[in-house]
């Protein structure tokens, strides 16, 4: 049982790490929006090919822009709180309920 505990302990940990790093992904992706940057530049690419695709799910979903403003990084900012809150606690609580 120690094995599985340390398992759920250990998915949490990762997932707590990735979306962490993608939320400050997400926000570099914001600031870069509001200023001109090089597309051709390499990191620029890959922060854009890292969240447009999940900014263009939400923009087809919901109305997001207010005058002008696109608020769909603050949405994806709080699902990535939500489930660090919910899944990431939940898992651990399931690793100390193991034990």
């Amino acid at each position: 049982m120690l094995v599985l505990a340390n398992f759920f302990e250990a998915i949490a940990v990762v997932l707590d790490y990735a979306l962490s790093i993608y939320m400050w992904i997400i926000i570099a992706g914001a600031v870069l929006s509001w200023v001109s940057p090089d597309p051709y530049n390499p990191i620029v690419r890959f922060i854009n090919t890292a969240t447009e695709p999940v900014f263009y799910q939400i923009r087809k979903r919901l109305p997001v822009s207010f005058g002008g403003l696109d608020i769909s990084p603050v949405i994806v900012i709080l699902v990535i709180i939500f489930l660090q809150t919910f899944v990431v606690n939940s898992l651990h609580g399931l690793a100390r309920s193991i034990v």
